[in-house]
């Protein structure tokens, strides 16, 4: 994919070298890994779903639902063995993606919301060009997901609804106290604690594009009511319920400092506090939840002021130090942070120079994707 420039609007060679790059992937055959969560098919589709939003570009979206059409595929309850049609540590065989069938009780986790968040983000997609409704998706109906981009959209978001219906509301989570995410009492996955910042950004994921589906169909506004209440909740659980707290960097800016998970007294690392940013600036950008640039910048202060060390060295935790796994540091700026470039348009060029150069070329859809979106936005003067 070819870098044009940091600079002006998000050119054509830009967006056609993503389109034909992103022609020649292939998704997922199943969940194992993550893969349709952090793994390369989830961060494909959400690459897809961004960079459609800038272009426009049909070949674009209905690559995004071939990758739609095999996510739903893939689900437990409706590929055949050995890919699915396994019971899960609640005892049946739930509507999920599981990410390790090999093990003796099949756990389930966060990662159930990505795969939710696909289908919900390619209806909405659909849903917002009228123009497409009645026309026949041009990949086929191999898998008998409607023949109209409408009647696809409307299996996307019925399906969403039951793995939302049949497994994620009904036995992962516990909303009793407030509406905020637990994970339910008896999940041999962290039972009874608080779902992880970065876990909840994938709950939120579907939460948010069903939202935005269903607002559109206007078949459901009790459900709508019911998603929209609890990814309120859980934002105000994090900018002003105590998730994060504010301080000031050494240099005098605002920044927020938080923790892998609320319960949890472990400083955030680099690798999930990318995806936790990557989240809340998805809320933030649809502008229905309250979510304000204000609010965003610290995170855009934590890279800079905090975890910038210099000599092209970025700390693997958001307090500025190098820890191991998740909280290696790294000489590469991960993407969720490309995206709070925004909210400090000084350090926009530096920070997209970590990773890419202009007139060069990267295979990293993820990077690419933020890249040009906050190009976009920059050039479309909409912060």
């Amino acid at each position: 994919m070819k870098v044009t420039s940091f600079d002006g609007p998000v050119t054509n060679e830009e967006l056609d070298s993503f389109s034909n790059y992103v022609a020649t992937l292939q998704p997922a055959k199943d969940n194992v890994g993550n893969q349709w969560a952090q793994g390369h098919s989830g961060e494909e589709t959400k690459a897809m779903g961004l960079v459609y939003q800038i272009s426009g570009q049909q070949p674009v979206l209905d690559n995004m639902l071939r990758y739609c059409d095999a996510v739903l595929s893939e689900r437990n309850d409706i590929v055949p063995k050995p890919v699915g049609q396994h019971k899960i540590w609640t005892g049946d065989i739930a509507p999920v993606w599981p990410n390790d069938p090999s093990t003796k009780v099949i756990i389930t986790g966060g990662e159930q919301g990505d795969p939710v968040g696909h289908l919900a983000s390619c209806a909405n997609l659909i849903l917002q060009n009228k123009a497409l409704y009645n026309r026949a998706v041009t990949i086929g109906d191999k898998n008998h997901y409607g023949k109209t981009y409408l009647e696809r959209a409307k299996t996307y978001v019925t399906q969403a609804d039951k793995a939302m219906s049949g497994h994620i509301l009904s036995r992962l989570l516990d909303l009793s106290n407030g509406n905020k995410m637990y994970f339910a009492k008896d999940s041999p996955y962290k039972g009874g604690q608080a779902v992880p910042w970065n876990q909840q950004m994938m709950f939120n994921y579907a939460f948010q594009n069903l939202v935005a589906a269903h607002t559109i169909l206007g078949d459901n506004p009790a459900l709508v009511s019911k998603y929209k209440s609890i990814m309120t909740a859980n934002l105000k659980w994090f900018f002003t319920g105590g998730g994060s707290t504010i301080k000031k960097s050494k240099k005098g800016n605002p920044i927020y400092v938080w923790d892998y998970a609320m319960d949890q007294k472990n400083v955030e690392d680099s690798n999930h506090a990318s995806l936790d940013i990557n989240g809340f600036y998805r809320a933030f950008a649809d502008g229905n939840w309250a979510i304000t640039a204000e609010q965003m910048k610290p995170f855009a202060n934590v890279l800079i002021d905090v975890m910038t060390l210099g000599k092209g060295k970025y700390s693997g935790t958001t307090d500025g130090q190098c820890a191991s796994g998740n909280g290696i540091c790294t000489d590469y700026i991960r993407s969720g942070f490309l995206l709070v470039s925004e909210f400090r348009p000084d350090q926009y060029r530096a920070m997209m120079g970590a990773d890419l150069k202009e007139g060069g070329t990267i295979g990293k859809v993820d990077l690419f994707s933020r890249f040009l979106w906050v190009k976009h936005r920059r050039a479309s003067a909409k912060h």
